[in-house]
């Protein structure tokens, strides 16, 4: 049975993170969302790790489920149509900050644990080179080789992925501070690090642009700072819903187990483009190497982009899919389509007592994206959310691509749907 999984959250503990993050509430938007397996974040945090140990169960080999007494309250705020098992899987997020070839490196790592034992061994660890306190995400000055070496030795089936691998500032290949390789990165332990974390400014085919990723699997996650983004980005499964399975069927990047990723569209992701953010300049990565790399206001340095940086390490063209790679899905979240039809924010009261009743009438936001005949929400009286919906599917969007730390915007709707829309009510 295919399953939905979100393996890259945080904490309450995470700097700049909801205090809504709470294993409870998270059960609670599991369901919602329709996500069965979720990350936990920040386990390498003695106050969450303490949480976590107390407030849940072991369910699945390397899996936990909220407490009985816990989830039974919560069940109590989710509508029917949207309850179904929600499981937990020990995942925290390392920023790595160290010296390598005469430059400063930042690069940020998920690790996951199979079991609490080795969640807190790798925690000890970690404790003892810095503080692991004062953020759920902690900034170690640890190189990311030591920091593989480190979580393989806790246990055979503790696994490490550059999160994000594009980001600019922290991640792997980001344009700021990472590398032109794994091997630059890892070192003789190149060969351990079997996936990355595509990040919401890229998607597949853009990764699959280097044949040096041929090899890897290309995870989508959420890296949520609050419940209601769970599964901005998320996985879908069709394996042994277990740690272990999860696992095997990311390694074997095996299509028939590990079905696909479900995706932004990574122009909406916060540094698609190359730009400057102050001076409200985006650029496309031609025009960044026509100026030089400096913004056309303001003279200073441009932020480059996960495209263009794609561009420079790619060696091949666009439409080459290797060989047993999973597919993918680009969704929209279902609070901006609904903004969207209804010409407000997606955080507006109206969209959210929308996006509640929908959910209590058909079911999950993933199954209303990915499921649901459009034809029900016409029936529903909301033919503009349908139409949104079905272009969505389509893939039929006009795209303003994001920068510089500045979220880009999908549309799905015109001004002439409106005008049809309103002329219709007239009739």
């Amino acid at each position: 049975m295919p399953f939905i999984a979100d393996l890259h959250i945080h904490s309450k503990h995470s700097r700049a993170c909801s205090r809504s993050l709470e294993p409870a509430l998270l059960h609670r938007w599991c369901q919602l969302k329709g996500i069965s397996v979720l990350g936990t974040g920040d386990f390498t945090h003695p106050g969450w790790l303490a949480q976590l140990q107390d407030e849940l169960v072991p369910a699945e080999p390397g899996l936990f489920a909220l407490k009985d007494e816990l989830a039974g309250a919560q069940d109590q705020e989710v509508p029917p149509s949207c309850r179904a098992p929600a499981r937990f899987l020990l995942e925290c997020e390392i920023s790595c900050i160290y010296k390598r070839d005469g430059k400063v490196r930042k690069v940020h790592h998920l690790v996951f644990a199979p079991s609490f034992a080795a969640a807190s061994r790798i925690a000890a660890r970690l404790g003892a080179i810095g503080n692991i306190r004062s953020d759920g995400r902690p900034i170690l000055g640890l190189d990311s080789r030591d920091l593989l070496a480190i979580v393989r030795e806790s246990d055979p089936q503790a696994y490490l992925v550059p999160a994000h691998a594009w980001t600019p500032h922290f991640a792997v290949f980001g344009s700021e501070s990472g590398f032109d390789s794994l091997e630059e990165c890892f070192g003789d332990l190149a060969s351990e690090i079997f996936a990355i974390e595509t990040g919401l400014s890229s998607d597949p085919p853009m990764n699959w642009r280097l044949s040096q990723l041929d090899r890897l699997a290309l995870i989508s996650n959420s890296d949520a700072h609050s419940p209601e983004k769970l599964g901005r980005e998320a996985n879908l499964f069709d394996c042994e819903l277990s740690y272990a399975g999860l696992f095997a069927a990311i390694r074997g990047r095996d299509p028939r187990r590990f079905l696909k990723t479900l995706e932004f569209f990574p122009e909406e992701g916060k540094y698609h483009v190359d730009g400057h953010r102050k001076c409200l300049a985006p650029l496309q990565p031609e025009e960044t190497i026509r100026r030089q790399g400096l913004c056309p206001a303001c003279g200073k340095p441009v932020t480059v982009g996960v495209l263009h940086r794609v561009e420079l390490l790619a060696d091949r063209q666009t439409g080459k899919r290797p060989s047993g790679a999973p597919g993918f899905e680009s969704l929209i979240p279902l609070k901006e389509v609904l903004g969207q039809a209804l010409r407000v924010g997606p955080g507006s009261v109206k969209v959210d007592a929308l996006y509640h009743r929908l959910l209590a009438r058909f079911g999950s936001e993933f199954r209303i994206l990915r499921e649901l005949p459009a034809k029900e929400l016409e029936r529903e009286g909301l033919p503009l959310p349908a139409l949104a919906l079905e272009r969505m599917r389509r893939g039929e969007v006009r795209l303003e691509p994001g920068y510089d730390g500045e979220y880009g915007t999908v549309s799905l709707l015109g001004e002439a749907d409106f005008t049809r829309q309103d002329q219709l009510a007239l009739l």
